[in-house]
């Protein structure tokens, strides 16, 4: 019989990244999802039940003063918790495309995407470098002394950058980023979703080089990834909680640079990026594949012009 992860058992609740179930909420309840209406970037969330960070890329404007087409990019955490309510939802959105960022390892702990009928997941693993393993090891240990010299420091940030810099100097990684984007350029294949575990480091990547390759500014696309932390804070907090309430952690605070999405974080792969490849620019075209003629096409699928 397949052993549970200590962390999901305790926590029956989606992994954060690639780290262990207890990273994240097992289903937002209709309160959380739907709490950031109105205008401005909390009304970017989609209402789709049972995840907390399934958000709408349009809207953002572009340094020519295009904007990104709303209702056409996703980007979300994963689907594994989502209600019947929810999948009603990703059939009104009219969602043609899911790729999912997960691993095996996270897909067989923590459940497949709950879809509409007919609509079926692309499964694209991004790997961790065993980051889901240690984290998962490491909390279960039920242990002070190892989690801090684990997470302690500032190592738990250390991890995180580290595991950005794999994003742009493993090859698979790269392939699978590079598809995606090529994919968000086919009009038939949009609207269009992609998640990992939390939507928030390797759909944050993702998102944030979808946005570069349409013209969208760094500090515009730095901010979206940053969003992340408005729209997880709850969840997240709660799964800190729930960890120390149950003697897995004496400080689950040590969870909290795993949880979060910083600007080091991102710059860390942007730093590989500049050394391997001198821009943004080339990295898309010799590092994903992204040729003009694809960027072409993603703006002209993606883009209204003002």
């Amino acid at each position: 019989m397949r052993r549970t992860p200590v962390i999901a058992a305790v926590a029956l609740a989606a992994p954060l990244f690639t780290v262990p179930s207890a990273l994240a909420a097992p289903s937002a309840p209709p309160a959380v999802v739907q709490r950031h209406g109105g205008h401005g970037p909390a009304s970017r969330l989609a209402g789709v039940e049972g995840t907390v960070n399934f958000r709408d890329l349009g809207g953002y404007e572009t340094y020519f003063h295009a904007r990104v087409r709303s209702g056409a990019i996703f980007r979300a955490d994963a689907l594994n918790h989502v209600t019947d309510a929810g999948r009603a939802r990703l059939a009104e959105l009219g969602v043609e495309h899911v790729v999912d960022f997960r691993t095996p390892l996270e897909v067989s702990t923590d459940g497949p995407d709950l879809l509409p009928d007919g609509l079926r997941a692309t499964a694209r693993p991004v790997g961790d470098g065993g980051m889901f393993a240690t984290v998962n090891a490491v909390i279960g240990s039920k242990d002070p002394a190892r989690q801090e010299a684990v997470l302690g420091d500032g190592r738990g940030a250390a991890i995180m950058r580290n595991l950005y810099r794999t994003f742009v100097t493993d090859p698979e990684s790269a392939a699978a980023f590079g598809r995606t984007l090529r994919e968000a350029a086919d009009r038939s294949r949009t609207p269009m979703v992609f998640h990992c575990t939390s939507g928030k480091d390797r759909t944050g990547w993702t998102s944030y080089l979808l946005l570069r390759a349409v013209g969208v500014p760094h500090r515009t696309a730095m901010h979206d990834y940053l969003l992340s932390n408005e729209y997880r804070a709850e969840a997240d907090a709660a799964v800190r909680a729930r960890l120390e309430a149950a003697g897995y952690m004496k400080n689950a605070e040590l969870l909290k640079p795993i949880q979060d999405v910083r600007p080091e974080y991102l710059e860390a792969a942007l730093e590989v990026v500049r050394r391997e490849y001198g821009s943004v620019e080339r990295y898309l075209r010799e590092g994903l594949g992204i040729d003009g003629r694809t960027r072409a096409r993603l703006r002209h699928n993606l883009l209204i012009r003002r």
